[in-house]
């Protein structure tokens, strides 16, 4: 604990998971933070404060949220097992490394993408970025 008496500790695990997955919903639409809090009656600052987990979002807001961003609530919530939101979400390494990635407007586009692509398409994409990765770590 700190002089104050509070615990000295970042935003709550769950409020970053439900704000990535705000930020990911919304960046996956095309929409922009602008339009969003618009729509919420929200500054954009404020949906920034969300999507980074520093502001909690109250049940009504995040139900307004989803409504605009056509997900349902437990959208929101996604990848959070019972056992996680008990203890805590902790992701390993890697998987920080691949949300992080998804975040980026190039994961997003990938990921919307990947998906139409025939069958031996992505597996060839894939062959070609493991190449070019494993490549890299030569290179470099």
């Amino acid at each position: 604990m700190d002089d104050k008496g509070d615990f000295e500790r970042g935003p709550n695990p769950i409020d970053l998971h439900v704000g990535a997955r705000v930020r990911m919903r919304r960046k996956f639409l095309g929409v922009s933070q602008e339009k969003l809090a618009d729509a919420l009656g929200l500054t954009f600052q404020q949906v920034q404060k969300y999507e980074r987990g520093a502001n909690r979002i109250s049940a009504s807001k995040l139900f307004e949220i989803a409504r605009y961003l056509q997900a349902p609530v437990a959208y929101f919530f996604e990848g959070l097992s019972e056992q996680t939101a008990m203890e805590g979400f902790s992701e390993s390494q890697p998987e920080q490394f691949v949300h992080g990635f998804l975040m980026t407007p190039e994961g997003i586009e990938l990921a919307s993408l990947f998906p139409k692509l025939p069958p031996r398409y992505r597996r060839r994409v894939l062959e070609l970025v493991r190449t070019m990765a494993e490549g890299d770590d030569v290179e470099n």
